[in-house]
């Protein structure tokens, strides 16, 4: 059998966009090994999987051999080819079968040939890669930049993991969106079209954001059908040489549209020459606010100011924005200063407002983000979720005091409230108290929290097998040492003076 050839330049960026896929701590002993195969036709193919998630990448050039499919540890593979040059080449078959599964691994050392056997497992072991039967939806460079934008809007509270993603919505045959939302901020896009039968979530993960993955072509969209009725359908999304397969979020997306305001008092527009400077300057403001990170927007005649104070017992310091332009009525809102960077980022050069109180809104087009204002004074603000830890690159979500409008007919109750909607007052503008969720979710809620839960206990269990294997291994040589001792006492007993 010809072993499969790997070279280094197309193997080591294959890895890293792998290596998004492969948990560090794994349940299963398979999900840390990697599926490589050669096809009928020369090609090969390296497949990564944590059972919700597969990523598929093929290599550039086919190579001569018979079809062949080998699993080859992750962490192994990787360790080998740190050290290989770029224009070597990595050879790997199948070990002796009577020594169980294994692989052998050939790379250049210098001027020579090193061999590596690792344990492996046998291939039937992998789990099987999903096949999406749907038609290909081309993604247009600007639905991708809104998918991107979206994920970066999207909830990491995994007890509301229907947020935890970027919605695209068919609903409206006229305009379909993509939306993200934490609660604290919402994000929507629309002006496109997609020949989808219904919509869909895309759950947020490292791979779709991988540089690699979205400089590698054009994007296909893939819509599986649900092997059952109470399943989600799977979906694909491929480039050149990459393909991402996964399960999308189950639930029933909130009702999103609702939190959007419909009518404006004040607008300002921000000059694109100037957002970078504009971002610095908010960047380098005193924060008094460790929880909301506090800032104000202040139109005031023809100027717009942005209110920053070095310490909560101060007074609010204004910096004007010179290259600003506003329209309408004097207003001052409060927002945190990072989901106002964000907007910026996005190119939301658009603001407008209704009162202190309503939500803010960031457009340019057809792009367009909700922001929940804060209080300038006071007490901290209730989040509309449960507080999780932020991501790296995502702020703290704004913590804002939250009121369902109440239903007048059981028709216009929504289904699900994610953020308050605005009607020119704060929240819930009749005085009511806020309707309670429905059982269903609540339930759901529930579940997700105890899978949370489960998967905690999964990780410290792996900790305590990991520790079990380290003790392991450090009697297995503390024993081989008491050997030795006793071998080489034996051998001075048998000397003779």
């Amino acid at each position: 059998m010809s072993p499969l050839a790997l070279p280094i330049a197309e193997l080591k960026p294959a890895l890293t966009g792998l290596g998004k896929i492969i948990a560090k701590r794994m349940t299963l002993p398979v999900l840390s090994h990697l599926k490589i195969e050669r096809t009928k036709d020369g090609w090969t193919a390296i497949t990564a999987t944590d059972l919700d998630y597969h990523v598929t990448v093929r290599l550039e050039q086919p190579s001569d051999g018979e079809p062949d499919a080998l699993l080859v540890p992750y962490d192994e593979l990787l360790k080998i080819t740190k050290n290989c040059q770029k224009n070597d080449t990595v050879l790997i078959r199948s070990g002796e079968k009577a020594s169980g599964a294994s692989v052998i691994i050939q790379y250049a050392i210098g001027n020579q040939i090193a061999e590596a056997k690792v344990e492996s497992l046998p291939v039937d072991e992998f789990p099987p890669t999903p096949k999406i039967n749907g038609e290909a939806v081309a993604i247009s460079e600007a639905l991708r930049h809104s998918i991107h934008e979206a994920l970066d809007c999207a909830s990491t509270d995994e007890t509301r993991l229907i947020l935890n993603g970027a919605f695209i919505d068919t609903s409206n045959r006229d305009a379909h969106y993509v939306v993200g939302t934490n609660g604290s901020h919402l994000y929507a896009s629309n002006s496109f079209s997609l020949p989808l039968k219904s919509s869909l979530i895309i759950p947020t993960n490292k791979f779709i954001g991988w540089k690699e993955f979205n400089n590698d072509g054009e994007w296909q969209l893939k819509v599986g059908t649900p092997q059952t009725k109470d399943d989600t359908a799977p979906f694909q999304i491929s480039s050149r040489r990459w393909r991402f397969i996964g399960r999308q979020i189950e639930g029933n997306y909130p009702n999103w549209r609702q939190v959007i305001p419909t009518e404006f008092k004040t607008s300002v527009e921000f000059d694109p020459a100037s957002v970078q400077q504009i971002i610095q300057t908010i960047q380098r403001m005193p924060d008094h606010d460790a929880i909301n990170h506090t800032v104000g927007i202040e139109v005031k005649g023809n100027r717009v100011n942005v209110l920053c104070k070095p310490a909560a017992d101060q007074p609010w310091m204004p910096v004007e924005i010179n290259d600003a332009t506003s329209k309408g009525p004097d207003v001052t809102v409060y927002l945190n200063r990072h989901l106002l960077i964000k907007a910026l980022e996005f190119g939301l050069l658009r603001l407008d407002l209704i009162d202190a109180m309503s939500p803010l809104r960031f457009s340019n087009g057809g792009r367009q983000m909700i922001v929940m204002p804060t209080r300038p004074e006071g007490p901290p603000q209730t989040s509309i979720t449960a507080p999780s830890a932020p991501a790296k690159d995502e702020p703290e979500p704004v913590k804002t005091e939250v009121h369902q409008p109440a239903a007048t007919t059981p028709a216009a109750q929504p289904e699900s409230n994610i953020m308050p909607r605005s009607n020119g007052t704060n929240g819930n503008g009749n005085g009511q108290e806020p309707a309670a969720k429905p059982v269903l979710e609540t339930a759901v809620e529930q579940v997700e929290a105890v899978k949370a839960s489960i998967k905690a206990v999964i990780g410290g269990l792996n900790e305590l097998l990991d520790t079990l294997k380290q003790i392991q291994r450090e009697q297995k040589t503390t024993d081989k040492e008491v050997q030795s001792v006793r071998t080489t006492l034996e051998k001075l007993q048998s000397v003779k003076l």
